[in-house]
């Protein structure tokens, strides 16, 4: 298990953009209507609605705005279908980004999300010319974050996981497989904790370190632009930050 350091970089990248409380309403919305779409309205036979509704739970979100998701999941409210894409685009220096996408129109969404990557230093990418660059993963996260390394580590053992650590942008807890053994890990973790996240995620193969101060503000300000973009549910990218850039960014806060 290769342990904490490894996501390090990529850690310190969400951290600069979770916790936007109106955004990350939005992107509960949007997961619970997908669950509730594909896999019925009930939390206790549809076990990605009762991750994406226990998550929502656990940030406060209100309750009328989840029944409301739900309904909208299984067509009770009516209106646009909810449909998933996902755009492929590079930035400064050449990185990666993917971003997923959850829209009830996908022309305005596509549209959209090339000016945002136009009027901040990058370009929509054919598609495939991006995603082969990336790896499938699952991951998982629980609220619980007072572990000892041994606890953690021995929670992930048990659930077959090949990576955990503790989030910095939200201290939770989080375990990393396989994307083809999300569910066998998710349903592990689920027998002892409530789940706050269950997601496919996607890992650069071959990163891409920014070592340029003034090329990683560049970078971090696409990648925040576009997680800003309401339509947003996951951004993706290649690229990490040298150490020393870490220190610069961090003494500038």
């Amino acid at each position: 298990m290769a342990g904490h350091n490894k996501w390090s970089k990529v850690k310190h990248i969400k951290a600069r953009v979770d916790g936007k409380r109106s955004k990350m309403f939005s992107k509960f919305s949007h997961e619970i209507t997908i669950a509730a779409r594909d896999g019925g309205g009930d939390p206790d036979m549809n076990p990605r609605l009762r991750t994406a509704v226990d998550a929502a739970k656990s940030q406060s979100m209100p309750k009328d705005n989840i029944e409301r998701a739900i309904k909208k999941g299984t067509g009770e409210l009516g209106g646009a279908a909810i449909q998933e894409m996902v755009y492929e685009g590079y930035g400064p220096n050449g990185i990666a980004m993917l971003v997923e996408v959850a829209t009830d129109n996908i022309n305005r969404s596509a549209a959209e999300t090339r000016v945002l990557f136009a009027k901040n230093g990058g370009n929509i990418a054919t598609p495939g010319s991006v995603n082969y660059l990336f790896e499938k993963k699952g991951e998982v996260r629980i609220q619980e974050h007072e572990f000892s390394e041994d606890e953690l580590m021995e929670i992930a053992l048990e659930a077959d996981a090949e990576d955990c650590f503790i989030s910095e942008a939200d201290e939770q807890s989080v375990f990393i497989c396989e994307g083809t053994q999300l569910n066998e890990m998710a349903n592990s973790i689920r027998k002892k904790f409530t789940l706050t996240g269950q997601k496919i995620i996607s890992v650069a193969t071959t990163p891409v370190v920014i070592e340029d101060i003034e090329t990683a503000k560049k970078a971090l300000h696409l990648y925040e632009t576009l997680d800003d973009y309401p339509d947003t549910m996951n951004v993706f990218t290649n690229f990490e930050l040298a150490d020393s850039v870490l220190q610069e960014l961090d003494a500038a806060e």
